[in-house]
């Protein structure tokens, strides 16, 4: 997780950092992406860039959002647990 300094400057993460190549003193764009914010390092083509890439990486966000969703799968939610957050705060008052 990044933090916005008072500065408006943000840390990459290292992880980040080393996966694309992204090293102290390059540049890097800040794309809008509906309601989301893209950051692909300069000179990296965004508009017009190959249509079989932009399905390939497109593919790859597929992927990862449904191994979130079925991460989230077995989650206990309200109905399988058998309390409710209402149920908690009803049992710590008396009356």
């Amino acid at each position: 997780m990044a933090k916005v300094t008072s500065k408006l400057q943000v840390t990459i993460p290292k992880r980040i950092a080393d996966r694309y190549g992204i090293r102290p003193g390059d540049e890097i764009d800040w794309l809008e992406a509906g309601d989301a914010i893209r950051v692909t390092p300069a000179g990296e083509p965004s508009e017009g860039e190959d249509p079989v890439l932009r399905l390939l990486r497109f593919d790859a966000a597929t992927a990862r959002q449904r191994a979130r969703e079925a991460d989230r799968a077995g989650q206990p939610t309200p109905e399988r647990r058998g309390w409710s957050r209402e149920d908690l705060y009803a049992r710590g008052r008396a009356g």
